[in-house]
Parts: C-alpha cells; structure tokens; sequence
C-alpha cells in the first residue's frame, strides 16, 4: 500500500509540476510595461458574419458599421462568404448580396477593404471533410478564389481547420492561390494555427489528445512568407487566467513575429465573444489581456515592426466592453 501510494504521488508529481512551471512562466511573462509607441499602425481587422452578405443587412447597417469603424485601427473586413464545399467549389448563392456590401462599404469608409472569408472543415481528424491532398479539390479551390474575386473583394481570407503542422499540400495551394492574388492585385490572407509553445509540442499533444492544434514556428514561417497577411487565432488557449493568458499571447507574438517576414501583416486575434467551455474561459480570454500581451510581445521583439496589428473574432459576438478595451488599450 505505502508503495502504491508513492508511486501515485510520483505520477501525480510528474504531471503537475511542468503544468505549474509552465502557468508560473506564463504569469512572468505578462508582466513588465510594454514599449512606448506599441499601438495600432491601423492595420487591424475584424472577422465578420454571414448576415452582411446574405440579404439580412441594410444600407444602415453599414453605416453604424462605418462609424464603429471610425475610431478604430481596422483597415480590412473579412467577411464570412462561403464557406466552400469539400471539393473546393464555391456556390454564388452563398454569397448573393457580396458585390452590395463591398460597394456599400467602399462608399462610407473608401480606405476599408473587404476580403472574402472562405473556410471548410479539413478531413484531417475525421472521415468528412476536405481533402488537401487532392490536386482537384486545390485545383477547385483556386478556380472559387478567381470567382470570388471577380464580384469586386480586395482579397480573399481562408480558413481551413483543422489543419496540421508541416503539410505540404497547404503551402502548395498557398503558392497556386498567390500567383492568382498578385495578378489581380488583391491580397491573400490566411487564419493561422497557435505555434508550439515548446518545441515539438504539436506532436506531443497530437499523440495524447489526437489534436495537434498547434503549429512548429518553421512552418508558421513557411506559411508567413506566402501570404499577405497572416492572422493568428491567439483564443481558445485553454488559460485559466487573465495573466496566464495575457503571457501566452505575449509568447505567441513573440514566436510569430521571429518567422514573420516585414513584408507580411502579422494580425494577432482578439476574442470578441463569450463562451465558457473546455478550452476558453471567458473570464481568462479578455480583450485587454490580448491586446496587453501583443504590446508586450511587441514590445520585446521588434517594437518597431509597421506590418502588425490585431485581428478581432467575431462581429456578431462583441460587446461595448469588448470595443472600449480593444480602443483604450491599443488605438489610443
């Protein structure tokens, strides 16, 4: 019994003691002040429902958002158009009222662009879904971002998830979709995985939880170097703190902005929505502490980087205080 219990307190000790260095680091690393001049460069965005293009919002409705938008750093909209089939095609009856709303906004804020987000479940943990791999299903997916872009969007944003660390057919379509972009003189614009807080740590987690969730920085990097514009999904942490959170974003700006080349927009995401479930605490994943740790990793990395800003998830989501923090702790 005494040798049972021993060994229980060793497994146990095993388990909680790196999960506590690391919740300690963490909180270390939100502290500190963050660098004079680390605000927006007005390169921010905002993901954005389906409503604006499928006939639910009016002419006023644009005009709040115009205003909303006014005393911000937003310069892109990416706006939920799709999302695409599995084999890659897009229907325009997803998107019926795009080339309204891309002229609506074009009228009452000229300097905002509007991209198309286009997403899909990956068939990477499941039997359904997408399927990379297939040089038909890219081959469809480029055909829709030509479609797509023909209704009048300044660029196009994809996300597709779950997608994993080191997949080559992915960096292939990025390089088939570029070629698309630049001849149109549009931008391409992904939404990027976390990237390993430790090294190797995707495998690690893929093998325990069957999720590698993250990204190694190298591929981050490679994806980084294709793209316009390379927009992190820093939420669903699975922080248990507003400091522990706030220091992983910091970690996660600082691991991106490494890779990340001055050419690229790198957009770290804030989460403008509410949930409490496995994963994401509400009251750990603030927009304050989002935006704190960007400035901090900012701040400790390349303060003076001018292709940075912050990403907001998601429109329907937000709130006054969701606006007022994301305002007073970076536009300012």
């Amino acid at each position: 019994m005494r040798r049972t219990r021993r060994t229980v307190l060793a497994v146990v000790l095993i388990v909680l003691l790196p999960v506590l260095a690391s919740q300690i680091a963490l909180r270390v690393n939100y502290t500190g002040d963050p660098a004079d001049g680390t605000y927006t460069r007005n390169k921010d965005a905002i993901w954005l429902g389906h409503a604006w293009v499928d006939g639910r919002k009016k002419d006023a409705d644009v005009t709040a958002l115009a205003q909303e938008l006014a005393t911000t750093g937003i310069r892109d909209l990416y706006v939920h158009s799709g999302p695409l089939e599995h084999n890659g095609t897009l229907p325009e009856s997803a998107y019926p009222r795009a080339r309204w709303f891309i002229d609506a906004v074009h009228r009452a804020a000229p300097d905002i662009r509007v991209q198309a987000w286009l997403g899909d479940v990956l068939a990477t943990e499941s039997p359904d879904g997408m399927r990379l791999e297939r040089p038909e299903t890219r081959a469809a997916i480029v055909t829709s971002t030509r479609q797509i872009l023909a209704t009048g969007y300044d660029g196009v944003h994809f996300d597709l998830e779950p997608l994993h660390s080191d997949d080559g057919d992915y960096l292939t379509l990025l390089d088939d979709l570029r070629a698309v972009t630049r001849a149109q003189d549009a931008q391409l614009s992904i939404a990027a995985h976390q990237i390993d807080p430790l090294p190797g740590f995707h495998s690690f987690w893929g093998t325990v939880a069957g999720h590698p969730k993250w990204w190694s920085q190298k591929f981050f990097g490679q994806v980084a170097r294709r793209v316009d514009q390379i927009a992190v999904m820093s939420y669903d942490t699975m922080q248990p703190l507003e400091s522990t959170y706030g220091g992983y974003v910091a970690q996660q700006t600082s691991l991106a902005l490494e890779v990340t080349p001055q050419s690229t927009d790198l957009l770290m995401g804030m989460p403008f929505y509410h949930e409490n479930r496995f994963g994401h605490w509400n009251h750990a994943e603030t927009v304050a502490a989002a935006v704190r740790g960007a400035r901090l990793g900012l701040s400790r990395t390349d303060p003076d980087r001018a292709n940075f800003g912050v990403a907001a998830y998601v429109d329907f989501a937000a709130t006054e205080s969701d606006w007022a923090a994301y305002r007073d702790g970076w536009v300012r």
